[in-house]
C-alpha cells in the first residue's frame, strides 16, 4: 500500500478493563455485550472489521446440531438474529427459509433422527422428512440415492458483514473503543497476571484479554503460553449468475454426504463444498483444483444447477479443532486470559450467544449457556480418548 493511502495510526486509550483481540463476529459481539453491561472495552482488529473469516462465511444460521451445547448456542443466537434490528440495531437481511440436510447413508439417517429428538426436547422445531418432502422444499434436488432429510424452518441465513457492523456500532454507542489497523504484538504478563497489551501503535494497560482471533488464535495464545489447538483450513465459495425463476423460499440445502450446499443470494445462488484434499494453512487465494469434484456432485445431486454460470467467488478459512467443536473458556495458567475460537465453521452463527457467554465469564456470572464442556482442557493428554466432544452435524 502506498504511504499516502495508509490508514492513520489509531489513537489508543491508556487503559481498558477488557481488551478484545479480533474484529469478527465473536469479537464485536463480545465487545457489544460487555460495553452494554458497563465494562470499558477496547477492541483491536489488525485489519478491517469482519475482514477475516466472518466476511467469507456462507452466512448460515441454525440450531440443528448433535451436541446439546451447540444446539443451545445456535438457538439463543437465532433469537438474537431475529431481534437484531432492535438490539443492537441494523438490517442483517435475515432469511429464515430453513435448513435442509439431505441424507444418503443409513448411519447418518440414524444419527440425525437422534439429533432431532434432542433438538425437539430443547425447543428446536426440526423434523425428519421423506425424500419427496425434501425435493418439494428444494426443487433443484435430484432424489437419486437419498434416504431421508432433516429440516428446521426457523434456520436460515443472513449477511455476516452487517452483523459485525451492527455489533460494532452498538459497542461504540455503549462507550466501547474500536480500533482497526492495530495488530497486537504482545501481551504483558507479570507473575502470571496480565498487565497490558502491546500493539504496533503502543501499549494499553489492562487486566483482562479475550482472544477472538479466529483462525489466527493459536498465535495469540502463544503470547501468554496457552495452547489453543486451532488450525486454519481453506474453504471456497461460489456465487452464480442470476437464476431465472428462483424459488421464493429456498432452504439452505446441504448434501450431507458430500458437504455440497447452496442457498439463495439475492437473485443468485451461493454454493460451496469442502475439499478432502485441502491441507491446513493460511491460503486465501482461489484454486480450481476442487472444481472437477464439485461439478460431479452438482451434476448428481442438483443437475439443473450444472448449467449456471459463475459470477464470482472467494476463499475463506475455517478455524478447525480436532473434534470440530469450539474452545471457549478462561485459562487457569494466566489471569485473566479468555478465549472463544475454533468454531470449525459455526462461529458466525454462534457469535451472538458467545458474546453473551464471554460477558458473563468476565463478570463472574453464570453464563447464559453452560460452555464448560468446551474448555480447551478437554484436549489435554490426560483426557485423551474421553474428553473430545465431536459434533456430528459438521459441514
Amino acid at each position: 500500500m502506498p504511504p499516502a493511502s495508509r490508514p492513520p495510526a489509531p489513537d489508543l486509550p491508556p487503559e481498558a478493563e477488557v481488551v478484545v483481540i479480533g474484529g469478527g463476529v465473536v469479537g464485536t459481539s463480545a465487545a457489544f455485550h460487555l460495553a452494554e453491561a458497563g465494562v470499558r472495552v477496547l477492541l483491536l482488529e489488525r485489519d478491517e472489521l469482519a475482514s477475516g473469516s466472518t466476511s467469507r462465511a456462507a452466512g448460515g444460521v441454525r440450531a440443528q446440531f448433535s451436541d446439546p451445547v451447540n444446539i443451545a448456542l445456535g438457538q439463543r443466537s437465532l433469537e438474537a438474529f431475529e431481534r437484531f434490528a432492535q438490539r443492537p440495531g441494523g438490517e442483517i437481511d435475515l432469511a429464515q427459509h430453513g435448513y435442509l440436510f439431505l441424507l444418503d447413508h443409513a448411519d447418518d439417517v440414524a444419527a440425525f433422527r437422534e439429533s432431532v429428538v434432542l433438538q425437539n426436547e430443547l425447543g428446536v422445531p426440526s423434523r425428519m422428512l421423506d425424500v419427496a418432502q425434501a425435493c418439494a422444499l428444494s426443487p433443484y434436488v435430484a432424489p437419486d440415492g437419498l434416504l431421508a432429510a432433516a429440516y428446521s424452518p426457523r434456520d436460515g441465513h443472513c449477511t455476516p458483514e452487517a452483523v459485525v457492523a451492527g455489533y460494532a456500532a452498538g459497542a461504540r454507542a455503549h462507550g466501547a473503543t474500536v480500533r482497526r489497523h492495530c495488530p497486537v504484538t504482545g501481551i504483558d504478563v507479570v507473575d502470571g497476571v496480565i498487565t497490558g497489551v502491546a500493539t504496533a501503535h503502543g501499549r494499553v494497560r489492562t487486566g483482562t484479554v479475550i482472544c477472538a482471533a479466529g483462525a489466527w488464535s493459536a498465535a495469540v495464545g502463544e503470547l501468554v503460553g496457552v495452547s489453543l489447538p486451532v488450525r486454519p483450513l481453506r474453504r471456497q465459495v461460489l456465487v452464480s449468475e442470476p437464476v431465472p425463476d428462483l424459488p421464493a423460499r429456498l432452504p439452505f440445502t446441504i448434501d450431507f454426504g458430500t458437504s455440497f450446499y447452496f442457498h439463495d443470494e439475492g437473485a443468485a445462488l451461493l454454493m460451496g463444498m469442502s475439499d478432502p484434499d485441502e491441507e491446513y494453512g493460511f491460503r486465501l487465494e482461489r484454486s480450481d483444483a476442487w472444481l472437477g469434484r464439485f461439478a460431479e456432485v452438482v451434476a448428481r445431486r442438483a443437475p439443473a444447477l450444472s448449467e449456471l454460470g459463475i459470477a464470482h467467488g472467494w476463499a475463506g478459512l475455517y478455524e478447525m479443532t480436532p473434534d470440530h467443536n469450539a474452545v471457549v473458556g478462561e485459562a487457569p495458567s494466566v489471569s485473566r486470559f479468555l478465549y472463544a475460537t475454533g468454531f470449525s465453521g459455526h462461529g458466525f452463527l454462534q457469535g451472538p450467544a458467545i458474546g453473551e457467554v464471554l460477558r458473563d465469564l468476565v463478570l463472574g456470572h453464570t453464563p447464559v449457556v453452560d460452555v464448560s464442556a468446551l474448555d480447551v482442557a478437554r484436549f489435554a493428554a490426560r483426557f485423551a480418548g474421553q474428553g473430545h466432544r465431536p459434533e456430528h452435524n459438521f459441514v
